[in-house]
């Protein structure tokens, strides 16, 4: 099993390039699916959870052909199976979007029951609301979920609670059914806005997206497309708090500001310096970061997805702190290997209160998930001494050379696989 080692105490300082969007990608390669033409994927990470999603795709007999590492072709017109079976999907959340895609397009979809990371309840019940009322009938049956109709109509639908994955999955379902869908209380998030625009650049009618009400025309068909993913303000928000944490001054690259205005606001009460440019960041932070309280919501609010990351950046700035994660229940499931290494958290429920400690010192630890994973990793970077994170598989789902890219701003990390390699490594760096 593969771990990051890392001695931390070091500043990261250069510039880092930022992949594309994870959780926008998975849902454009489902709906490439929905044109028998040949579709241009630019900007595509290459991890794990992308991985996985093209070899499922392969398996129903779509045609994927990876040009270079972030650049891939879809042809859908081979599509003959709409039952994903593939294994690897049991293992990751957005395997549900292959429902959408496939609804919309063939009527008829039969997906494992998603997988991803435990971090609280993600029930796939607004999906199916949205489906019903276009017309199709669900089941669940031996962990598939199971969707078909013999047609697709409009439907005025009415979300009980905002959700990222239901809104894409009525959104790519809509685009192919008879008539107007109106999705009222849609998420707003940035790779919902992706979503869309690719949709449309495939000839799809959708307006508002970005907006908590989305209008979509159904179309007859889709047609070929070139597109490129955008940046992934996950990963950005993760390389800005690293630098946070550590003191350093990191610039980073293609990314959109307007998407990180939530985590810099935050970093801006820490302390920090923030520099913002067309398609990029320079992140400047003190030799003592300050104290703050922070609640994760639906965009433009604070991310669920930086919670891990900003709380192990409170638990070394000088105050107390309050984190209120209204997301996901399991959020706080790091707490116990972040105390490990010396910080001081209390876990109330969906609050964490944090007291600011002096420094932390490394430990062996466990990722838990996947940004709880890059947080420990944050937390190894400033720890005094020597840092383990074990089960990086999680991390690598969501990361792309995350190493790699730490290295590059001066940090002492390195992927290694035995006890050897981590004596190796010690006797490296003294």
């Amino acid at each position: 099993m593969e771990q990051y080692i890392i001695k931390g105490g070091i500043p990261l300082n250069g510039e880092v390039e930022i992949g594309g969007a994870k959780n926008a990608a998975l849902a454009i390669l489902a709906a490439a699916n929905m044109t028998d033409e040949t579709v241009r994927i630019e900007n595509l990470p290459d991890v794990r959870d992308i991985n996985a999603l093209l070899e499922a795709m392969q398996d129903i007999g779509a045609r994927v052909e990876r040009l270079d590492r972030h650049t891939v072709t879809v042809n859908g017109s081979c599509v003959e199976n709409c039952i994903v079976e593939n294994e690897n999907m049991k293992k990751i959340r957005a395997s549900y979007y292959l429902l959408g895609a496939l609804l919309g397009k063939y009527k008829r979809a039969e997906v494992p029951l998603p997988g991803g990371c435990n971090i609280g309840s993600r029930p796939i019940d607004q999906h199916l609301k949205g489906f019903k009322a276009m017309g199709a009938t669900t089941r669940i049956e031996h962990g598939f979920i199971i969707a078909e109709a013999e047609e697709l109509h409009g439907a005025h639908i009415f979300l009980d609670m905002v959700s990222v994955g239901a809104t894409i999955n009525i959104m790519m379902a809509a685009s192919m059914a008879e008539g107007n869908t109106i999705i009222e209380n849609a998420a707003k998030e940035p790779h919902v806005v992706d979503v869309a625009n690719f949709l449309n650049s495939m000839g799809a009618r959708i307006k508002g997206a970005g907006t908590d009400v989305i209008r979509i025309t159904g179309v007859s068909a889709l047609h070929k497309t070139e597109y490129s993913i955008i940046p992934d303000q996950i990963e950005a928000g993760t390389f800005m708090f690293a630098t946070a944490v550590t003191g350093g001054n990191v610039v980073l690259q293609n990314v959109i500001p307007k998407h990180l205005e939530a985590t810099t606001a935050k970093l801006l009460e820490m302390g920090c310096q923030i520099c913002e440019y067309d398609d990029a960041v320079r992140v400047m932070a003190p030799k003592k970061l300050q104290a703050t309280h922070v609640k994760t919501m639906p965009y433009p609010g604070f991310p669920t997805d930086m919670q891990p990351q900003i709380a192990v950046s409170l638990a070394l700035a000088e105050g107390t702190s309050i984190v209120t994660e209204s997301i996901f229940e399991n959020r706080f499931r790091y707490v116990d290997e972040l105390s490990r290494m010396g910080a001081s958290v209390k876990v109330e429920g969906n609050v964490a209160v944090i007291s600011g400690v002096e420094k932390f010192t490394g430990a062996r630890v466990n990722a838990p998930d996947l940004r709880a994973g890059a947080a420990l990793v944050i937390a190894g970077l400033a720890a005094e001494g020597i840092t383990i994170v074990d089960d990086i598989y999680y991390i690598e789902r969501g990361y792309e050379n995350l190493d790699e890219k730490l290295r590059k701003l001066g940090a002492q990390i390195e992927k290694v696989a035995s006890e050897k390699e981590i004596q190796k490594f010690r006797l490296k760096v003294g």
